[in-house]
């Protein structure tokens, strides 16, 4: 029985809907990736989902008892409630979490902030308020929430008792996580949750998904948290649901060929119609009575036309040539930075040359701004120095869109008051040279503030690109951008003669574009490894165990005798061998079924079929984990 299920589902601001006639079922133990170019409603599915909106038609059914739970895509929405007892103070994230798990939860919290205050206060109001809440507590189940929030932050490696508002964004995102999962729901609901997350949190949660979590629906950019997590995709794509019961690899071919066929459709349906329009031209003898289907043919030819919703157009992006830099671009010697006594930076050194592609990156607040800047000269060193080369001309892409007016429109930001622009030494209108970068010419005149966080990025790129540049230097350019428009910004920068320094989490990006990569391993060290991130995971040092120091009192006065290698047994020598035909036998078994179901046909079969392969599916890959943990186990074992 499926969990939660849309029926014909129609909501939009009126036709065409922007979800329109949506269906699709989520099973216990899917993980569902939710695909779609920005603005085609992914988030306004999920809010369908939590009852935050109503449907205009259609049915969601959500099983009798089921829990669902979301993490939300903007941090801003987690902000800690104003607390009623000292608003100076800064809430703990033990509160923060507690507060979004409804009333048992605000008294919870509420009972802590009390106790907090009477540390320093004696007021009497604060004895009888603790008195009440303590009593709410013990009626209302509230101490056994406390032990699940305490058991997830636990498990989520937060403090309980730091202070919300002085978390990292990505932090903040991992709390706001741990509060969607305190209630233990059976389908966890994520909108974009790597957002403003580093590389070493982004793995953490990956691995944390695929230990703790059984079901969920999520929405992400990030192609390798999808090939990673997801176990079935579903698309929006022009107001309709397209569901693909594979791994987001075999999706991408099998969407391609779609795609492909549906062009060619529309190419003999066009050019049948061009047929029809010239006959009935041809007058009355297509009035003739034997020929009154043929019109009516035509007739609802036309009609479907005017429903033909168009697919969303790609963006075109293109940069403006500037003069190129001479061969040495920037160099930096024994380059030193502290900021209150931290090291952010200690004598690094580097050379960066015309046309290499330099990625950085490193844990959230460690100090990747401040690189550039020193790098670019608008922060000036402790120590060590910093040389450019001649001709350079830098744009910056600033992941906080500071250079954004958010009070002025569109177009304002692009170019004043002025209607055109000239790009490569053509003019050009703005509107024009803004519909490359999928903004209608109605949202070209609305105010920035009013814009989605994939809009703003694609606009700080249209703002960026306008100005001539043989140095980008780009700080998080992928939040929120969707992927379609992420491929065709790493076609543009692998294509790029210039220099380019990019700070990016997203680690598919990396590995497409960059030349080499500075990475921050800790104390102001930043080391220079060749390649992208799969190149570094490789060059890395690994790190070493450190032997267990044993104090010189506690030594024995004699060695203990070595203890004897370990040795498998004959049963488990036998079952060592075994494992790899089984393992083999396993993944021929789940290649069949994947080939199977990747087949439109397999849908056309009754339902009590398709549901007992997909079960098998399940089985054979939960069988498939389990042999290769058994392979690790023995061979841990083995001499």
């Amino acid at each position: 029985m499926a969990l939660i299920s849309m029926q014909d589902v129609r909501w939009g601001f009126g036709e065409p809907y922007l979800l329109d006639g949506i269906s699709f079922n989520i099973e216990k133990g899917e993980r569902v990736g939710l695909l779609g170019r920005n603005g085609v409603g992914k988030s306004s599915l999920f809010r369908l989902l939590t009852r935050e909106i109503l449907p205009d038609s259609g049915e969601i059914v959500i099983g009798q008892g089921i829990q669902v739970a979301a993490l939300e895509q903007e941090v801003a929405a987690g902000r800690p409630c104003p607390s009623k007892m000292s608003p100076e103070v800064k809430e703990t994230v033990f509160e923060v979490v507690a507060r979004g798990l409804g009333p048992a939860g605000q008294n919870l919290a509420d009972f802590y902030r009390v106790c907090s205050a009477m540390a320093s206060s004696h007021e009497p109001r604060l004895s009888d308020e603790r008195e009440r809440l303590q009593h709410a507590l013990d009626t209302g189940g509230g101490w056994v929430l406390q032990q699940q929030i305490e058991n997830i932050l636990s498990r989520t490696d937060l403090d309980p008792k730091r202070p919300f508002a002085d978390l990292s964004a990505g932090m903040k995102r991992r709390a706001l996580f741990a509060r969607s999962l305190a209630l233990s729901p059976d389908l966890l609901l994520l909108d974009e949750p790597t957002n403003h997350m580093d590389i070493d949190s982004i793995v953490w949660m990956e691995s944390f998904l695929l230990r703790h979590v059984k079901t969920l629906l999520f929405i992400t950019h990030d192609r390798v948290f999808l090939e990673r997590i997801a176990t079935r995709i579903m698309v929006l794509d022009r107001g309709r649901l397209f569901s693909y019961a594979c791994d987001y690899k075999t999706y991408l071919q099998r969407r391609e060929a779609e795609l492909a066929a549906e062009a060619e459709h529309q190419r003999n349906f066009d050019k049948k119609l061009s047929k029809e329009e010239a006959w009935i031209r041809q007058g009355i003898k297509a009035r003739r009575t034997r020929n009154e289907g043929r019109v009516r043919a035509l007739q609802e030819m036309r009609a479907k036309v005017r429903q033909r919703r168009a697919k969303t157009g790609q963006v075109r992006l293109a940069l403006q040539e500037a003069e190129r830099t001479g061969k040495l671009v920037v160099q930096a010697e024994g380059l030193t930075y502290a900021y209150d006594q931290t090291p952010i930076v200690q004598n690094f050194s580097t050379t960066i040359l015309r046309g290499d592609k330099v990625g950085i990156i490193g844990p959230n607040g460690v100090g990747k701004t401040t690189l550039i800047r020193l790098l670019l000269g608008a922060l000036a060193p402790d120590s060590g120095t910093v040389r450019h080369g001649t001709h350079l001309e830098p744009a910056y892409f600033d992941q906080l869109r500071t250079q954004l007016d958010e009070q002025k429109t569109v177009v304002q930001n692009i170019s004043m008051d002025n209607d055109f622009i000239v790009f490569n030494g053509q003019k050009r209108h703005v509107i024009g040279y803004l519909q490359d970068f999928l903004f209608s010419p109605e949202r070209c005149r609305t105010p920035v503030h009013v814009l989605s966080g994939g809009e703003r990025n694609r606009l700080l790129l249209a703002k960026l690109f306008i100005r001539p540049a043989n140095l980008l230097v780009l700080d998080e350019p992928t939040n929120d951008l969707d992927a379609e428009t992420l491929e065709l910004l790493e076609e543009l920068l692998f294509s790029y003669d210039g220099t380019l320094l990019l700070v990016s989490h997203d680690r598919s990006f990396l590995n497409h574009i960059v030349t080499s990569t500075l990475v921050f391993e800790g104390n102001g060290q930043v080391v220079e490894y060749a390649g992208g991130y799969d190149d570094w995971l490789a060059q890395r040092p690994q790190p070493v165990a450190p032997e267990a120091a044993v104090p010189k009192q506690a030594q024995p006065p004699r060695q203990a005798p070595p203890a004897k290698p370990k040795k498998l047994t004959f049963a488990q020598n036998r079952e060592l061998k075994e494992l790899p035909a089984m393992i083999e036998a396993l993944e021929t078994e789940q290649r069949l079924l994947q080939a199977a179901m990747a087949d439109p046909a397999f849908y056309r079969q009754a339902k009590e079929e398709i549901k007992a392969r997909q079960k098998r599916l399940q089985e054979v890959e939960d069988k498939i984990s389990a042999c290769y943990r058994r392979w690790e186990e023995l061979e841990d074992l083995t001499p």
